[in-house]
């Protein structure tokens, strides 16, 4: 049995007060398939972890993978085994009578210098053999994210992608009556828990989206009686202005290498283009440069190109251009007008709104336009942001009296409510933590 260290892992160590020691076994065949059309959620037993904080942590790892759509969480009550020793080898039999394929057993326990512990075995029952073990180190404020990383590393080992569970979500928080909504900027975890206010809603915030570096965001504010985009390092506070724009600003994004951002500008002549800044020397350069109205623009992964709509064909629609502004092609044609668009975090889709037919639509297409699925409809929802693995969406939608979040993957037969204290609208998904 071979010990490594995580190096993507110890950096977050340093920057977190959390360490991890991993153990590896030769590797099992148990895998879910998740590139199948219609996958099968696994059956997985995941037992209390022993230790004072077990109980929540094996909490929040079963409620990531359920929530996923992948797994399917055995009952407890249906447990024969009852797991004393999470380090010793399970009574293999004992779970296959449950129909159990995978097991995770674990433990929590306080070092004596105040940092938890927590370890996890995972096994393939039809294997019998463990797959994957694990331990962490971290402070009190940090043990959510503890389960998170367990979650992410039993999805990766079970499906073969990266997970997206230890990850942050900035959002619109609303509140008050709907016709002096107070929005604030605000942060949680993927899963709604540990919100944190960012601003204070003295004035209207929108379209937050985060920096690939993940301690960064860029925004709109209207305090000055404009909108105008802004900078926020997410730990520190710290806020600059990107720069001062004739007319207004909409949807800033980040590049994916974080050294631009790219918007729509409304200029007097009533025409919104397309500009990207670079955000070293502040300096701008224009990309469309057309009479109709260019915005919500979005990089590829890689950079090298950039989605976003255009009315110049009568309503608005998806277009795709060279990161330079060059080739502008239009990529949809679907009935009914097409809103932001954003480029899946694997380079191979566009997600999109789209509105027709009296209903709002959530939807990907290929990058070239086809292949468009809808993985749900209804009223007024719109804004997808793309989970870092690319396999899950969350967007808003109004509910009664006000907008809520929503996420979905991309069978759109999983679609899950994410729980926040107030309304919640213009969600941006993190990267994730490192």
């Amino acid at each position: 049995m071979k010990s490594i260290l995580k190096p993507l892992l110890m950096v977050a160590a340093m920057a977190m007060g959390m360490n991890a020691v991993v153990t590896l076994p030769a590797r099992a065949t148990l895998e879910l398939n998740v590139n199948k059309g219609n996958v099968e959620p696994m059956p997985i037993a995941i037992p209390d972890f022993q230790g004072g904080l077990g109980a929540q942590i094996s909490e929040i790892v079963t409620a990531d993978l359920k929530r996923s759509g992948l797994f399917a969480p055995i009952d407890k009550n249906a447990f024969i085994e009852k797991i004393a020793n999470p380090d010793a080898q399970p009574r293999f039999d004992d779970w296959k009578v449950i129909n159990a394929q995978a097991l995770v057993t674990g433990s929590v326990s306080k070092e004596a210098d105040g940092r938890i512990r927590a370890q996890y075995r995972l096994w393939d029952i039809f294997g019998n053999q463990q797959i994957a073990g694990e331990q962490f180190f971290a402070n009190d404020a940090n043990q959510r994210r503890v389960a998170h990383i367990i979650a992410d590393a039993i999805y990766e080992k079970l499906t073969g992608e990266k997970g997206y569970f230890d990850t942050r979500v900035v959002f619109i928080d609303e509140s008050g009556a709907k016709n002096a909504r107070k929005k604030r900027l605000a942060i949680m975890d993927q899963d709604g828990a540990n919100v944190r206010y960012l601003s204070d809603g003295r004035s209207i915030v929108l379209t937050p989206r985060f920096s690939p570096n993940r301690q960064e965001i860029t925004y709109m504010s209207y305090e000055s009686g404009q909108p105008r985009v802004y900078l926020l390092q997410i730990e520190t506070g710290q806020r600059e202005l990107v720069g001062n724009f004739p007319g207004m600003t909409f949807a800033p994004r980040f590049s994916p290498d974080g050294q631009k951002v790219i918007m729509s500008l409304l200029r007097d002549d009533g025409n919104s283009n397309i500009f990207a800044m670079d955000l070293r020397s502040r300096s701008t350069t224009r990309l469309t440069n057309s009479t109709a109205i260019d915005t919500s623009p979005s990089y590829s992964p890689d950079g090298s190109k950039v989605v976003f709509t255009s009315d110049r064909g009568g309503r608005a629609q998806i277009y795709v251009m060279g990161a330079d502004g060059s080739g502008q092609t239009r990529i949809s044609f679907g009935a009914g007008v097409y809103s932001p668009p954003g480029w899946a975090p694997r380079g191979d889709l566009v997600a999109f709104t789209k509105q027709t037919g009296g209903e709002f639509q959530i939807g990907v297409m290929k990058t070239d336009g086809s292949g468009e699925r809808i993985l749900s409809s209804g009223f007024q929802q719109e804004g997808p942001t793309w989970a870092p693995n690319g396999r899950v969406l969350m967007f808003f939608r109004d509910s009664a009296g006000g907008p809520k979040l929503v996420s979905v993957d991309l069978t759109g037969r999983n679609e899950q409510s994410i729980p926040t204290a107030n309304f919640a609208s213009d969600p941006a998904w993190s990267p994730l933590l490192e």
